[in-house]
């Protein structure tokens, strides 16, 4: 019964962001738990990219590599065909490729920043959530969508990183708001909340001796966690096990929000 309610045998994933850290970690996992992934990234000479290809096959799965800047809507319209057009279907949506250009106080924040944050953080998520949703519905209902956010959506932090609280708080609310959209196709929407995890996205905090002091003083467990942490949850939420689970935002954070 364990193995049947976690299982992703049959299913097809695409996970974008997929390339490294907590994205490349979701695709192996999907893999290992039975699951075709399609991985994408904005790179668009991905040698990353293929390398998780690769990786996904080893697993014995399919896997394919995709470059798509998730931000533009003619990309993310390219994924999903080019997904459609291997596999026939998708089960799985994980909206995990991310930004954070800058670091600055809300004051002076460039203006051009701020809008790289939101194209992919969130219009990013937005569109790929439209398109997969669509053909969730048109084959008749049921999936998983996976938006990664961040504690940093739930909790402000003064510390040059306004814009990517800012985008993760509208996540929070797209993911609220897409779950109510989307129950009565029984389609479950989810997040998931790490917060400080050691990927090279969020090398800033562990490698700059002040933030990565002040980062530790607030982790309840007092480390870091590892991308390979954020992989039970996701496959739980992709899983059956998860079958009256939506509209969760849901923290792996090591005890940081407490």
């Amino acid at each position: 019964m364990v193995e049947r309610l976690f299982s992703l045998q049959g299913k097809v994933a695409i996970v974008t962001g997929g390339s490294r850290g907590i994205g490349r970690a979701i695709a192996l996992g999907y893999a290992e738990a039975g699951a075709d992934v399609v991985v994408s990234s904005r790179n668009k000479r991905p040698p990353e990219l293929e390398n998780v290809a690769r990786e996904i096959q080893a697993r014995g799965r399919k896997g394919i590599a995709v470059a798509a800047h998730v931000g533009k809507k003619e990309e993310c319209q390219r994924l999903v065909e080019k997904t459609l057009q291997e596999f026939g279907r998708i089960d799985i949506l994980v909206n995990n490729a991310g930004a954070n250009p800058v670091l600055s106080p809300l004051l002076d924040l460039n203006e051009e920043a701020f809008e790289k944050v939101l194209e992919v953080n969130l219009k990013g998520a937005l569109f790929m959530s439209q398109l997969v949703g669509k053909h969730m519905i048109q084959r008749g209902g049921g999936g998983r969508i996976i938006n990664l956010s961040s504690i940093s959506g739930l909790r402000a932090r003064a510390d040059g990183t306004g814009a990517y609280c800012i985008s993760k708080a509208a996540m929070n609310m797209l993911t609220q708001v897409m779950a109510k959209e989307l129950a009565p196709h029984n389609i479950l929407v989810n997040a998931i909340a790490p917060g400080s995890v050691k990927t090279e996205f969020s090398r800033v905090n562990w490698t700059d001796p002040e933030r990565k002091a002040q980062r530790l003083r607030e982790i309840e467990l007092k480390r870091f966690g590892e991308p390979e942490e954020i992989v039970g949850l996701a496959i739980y939420l992709a899983s059956e096990a998860s079958s009256f689970v939506t509209g969760e935002i849901i923290r792996v954070d090591g005890g940081m929000t407490i």
